[in-house]
């Protein structure tokens, strides 16, 4: 892609909005940000770009977005957002940061996208490849937009890349070496008008564009998936938990094999794997099937999964205090990602529930909450729906702030009981992101005395 003098409008200012505008001035083109939120909330973007000699504009799209050559839209912004409607109607093409990005990438891309575990299995399958001596970066819907380092990827080197659904919204020509879609279960519905099959679709665009040249892993225990496979050029490698699988990876008596067609190689006992439940072992199949179609050494594949601590907000142990086990699983952003945190434990759980919902539907978690939860305090805007759901199946409280929640768990939970937060929700209402609630959950614990 060759963007020289050409006038690129980004809308959105945050993470990938700079990224990208950064990226395109870098590159010779002329970038235009636009965003609607008021100016005094992005001052460190305006430092940014008035650094670089980058026009922007705040409070809302004027016309000046679509005098342009193409527009780069950013993942918070809703595909349904007046100011794409109109680009679409005056034939502006509208591509996400993720495509834009990955048109200067020199490495190889391997996407991983799914409803749960993008980010353990993004950071567990760039931690093998560093740990067999090759580089692989992570980038994308984690830490640091692909913009940020595309430029820096060498042609024998890897990009990990953490792929959401909205990223995938706007997608024309993204076309990764490796796909990867570990699970579609329902999330984000109130973006796409509570269609289920809207999400599937945008979920399986991630293959859409790939060849013979290239692989897809998938889960071959999701039916969403298995029923969706349209690309039939693309080389299909699975994973199961359940059954062995011709060419791919599976877990059975305990062990992880890869196979490939006809001929299946042990790569370790899960019990070798530092982080513990299925769903980590999911994950560990996941990101076996490319680095052995890489050919990587089982050794060092062995060696590198027995040593990954797993990622910060997902299921992490914060503290032990007095007998009770203090959990941040923050990055429990619906309910499927609930209904695996709270099969980890054995013991009796104090469950901090909600946030910016998303078009929950509790009925997945109801039976898991009654077998193993005490009490439930019901958090951020939609609390009440919570405590509507939940009050007359387990004792549920509507309590305002975390420090709250924390205090009256700290009173309540019994010695060998769990506290954990794991919202169901997006962080919105409250905080400014998943990672920044985690953060003030654990600020909290750590200074119970």
């Amino acid at each position: 892609m060759n963007i020289n003098e050409k006038k690129i409008s980004i809308i959105g200012s945050v993470r990938s909005g700079i990224a990208a505008a950064k990226l395109a001035k870098k590159l010779g083109a002329i970038p235009f940000v636009s965003d609607s939120g008021p100016k005094e909330k992005f001052d460190n973007s305006i430092r940014v770009f008035e650094s670089g000699g980058i026009d922007y504009e705040f409070g809302g799209h004027t016309e000046k977005i679509f005098d342009c050559d193409f527009i780069i839209t950013s993942p918070g912004v809703p595909s349904n957002s007046p100011v794409l409607l109109k680009a679409v109607e005056k034939n502006i093409k509208v591509i996400s940061e993720l495509e834009f990005a990955a048109a200067f990438c020199k490495g190889t891309i391997i996407s991983i996208t799914g409803t749960n575990g993008k980010t353990t299995t993004t950071e567990l399958l760039s931690y093998i490849i560093n740990e067999c001596g090759r580089k692989c970066y992570v980038a994308g819907n984690i830490g640091t937009a692909f913009s940020e380092i595309t430029l820096d990827v060498k042609y024998d080197e890897f990009v990990a890349l953490e792929t959401s659904s909205f990223q995938l919204d706007f997608i024309d020509e993204f076309k990764p070496q490796f796909s990867m879609i570990l699970n579609i279960t329902p999330d984000h519905l109130d973006r796409y008008n509570n269609n289920y099959d809207e999400y599937i679709t945008a979920k399986m665009k991630v293959l859409r564009n790939q060849n013979e040249d290239d692989f897809f892993i998938f889960n071959a225990d999701d039916p969403n998936i298995r029923l969706n496979l349209k690309n039939k050029r693309v080389q299909k490698l699975s994973f199961s938990l359940v059954n062995e699988v011709q060419a791919g990876s599976f877990y059975k008596n305990d062990k992880i094999f890869f196979a490939w067609f006809g001929e299946k190689t042990e790569i370790c006992s899960g019990r070798d794997l530092f982080i513990k439940g299925e769903h980590n072992i999911a994950n560990a199949l996941a990101a076996v099937s490319v680095v052995k179609t890489l050919r990587f050494p089982n050794r060092k594949i062995r060696s590198a999964l027995s040593s990954f601590k797993g990622v910060e907000h997902r299921i992490e142990l914060v503290r032990v205090m007095d007998g009770v086990e203090y959990f941040n699983d923050s990055k429990a952003t619906n309910v499927d990602s609930v209904s695996v945190a709270l099969k980890s434990f054995e013991k009796p759980i104090y469950l901090i529930l909600g946030g910016k919902d998303k078009g929950n539907n509790y009925d997945q978690i109801k039976e898991l909450i009654v077998k193993r939860v005490k009490k439930i305090y019901a958090i951020g805007s939609s609390a009440e729906k919570v405590y509507n759901y939940f009050n007359s199946i387990v004792p549920t409280e509507i309590k305002k702030t975390m420090e709250d929640c924390v205090e009256s768990a700290r009173i309540e939970a019994e010695n060998g009981s769990v506290v954990l937060l794991s919202p169901a929700c997006a962080s919105f209402d409250m905080y400014e992101s998943y990672e920044h609630r985690g953060k003030v959950f654990k600020e909290i614990v750590n200074k119970l005395k």
